[in-house]
């Protein structure tokens, strides 16, 4: 049985084709594969929240010298963490906010990307401690930032979670993008390629 976190990061409901994309990847999949496990998580709806002083003191001094305080400041940021280093695979619906991720998804990431829990700090640099895992992501852009288009230098977006989730161990990363959403006859065309890029992925996954 396999263990996989879907997570959504758009605060869009039926309109938003990140959300739909990766229903369908998540859907697609528990068809094929029903003895495995699928949490869900839906940032866009129920944020978490944000790093704060009092969460870089707990994260950055031992547990067994944390006042109530601190004990609570990372209590949520343990359970994330918790959930996710159960998962052996991930799903995640991410749209393009001003040409990266939305506040809700960095968010998350700040509570997950964690010294001594995530990652380490060696001699040598940094190591990720998340490994033997994959993931998906499936992202839901307004216009065309594929590698061939004159925008593509202004995506921010998929750079940025390869090397946020790389850094923590996870290099087995599928991306999925859906480009040209706001341009009419060409979202059609970019939905239907996406959708056919989940169904191969499916297969191979």
């Amino acid at each position: 049985m396999v263990n996989i976190l879907h997570i959504d990061s758009s605060p869009r409901g039926e309109r938003s084709h990140s959300r739909e994309l990766s229903k369908e990847f998540v859907s697609s999949w528990k068809a094929a594969h029903p003895e495995d496990a699928i949490a869900y998580r839906d940032l866009g709806r129920h944020p978490v929240p944000h790093v704060n002083e009092a969460w870089i003191a707990a994260a950055f001094s031992p547990p067994e010298t944390h006042t109530s305080e601190l004990t609570e400041a990372i209590r949520i940021s343990d359970e994330l963490i918790d959930e996710f280093l159960a998962a052996d695979r991930y799903v995640f619906g991410v749209p393009m906010y001003n040409l990266n991720i939305p506040s809700t998804f960095k968010a998350y990431i700040d509570q997950i990307v964690r010294a001594n829990r995530t990652f380490a700090v060696e001699a040598q640099g940094f190591r990720g401690l998340v490994e033997g895992k994959k993931a998906v992501i499936i992202t839901a852009r307004g216009s065309d930032f594929s590698a061939t288009s004159p925008f593509a230098a202004y995506d921010f977006q998929e750079p940025y979670l390869r090397a946020i989730f790389g850094f923590i161990g996870i290099t087995d990363i599928q991306f999925i993008n859906a480009n040209s959403l706001d341009e009419g006859d060409a979202r059609t065309q970019s939905l239907s390629e996406a959708r056919a890029a989940i169904q191969d992925l499916i297969t191979q996954w």
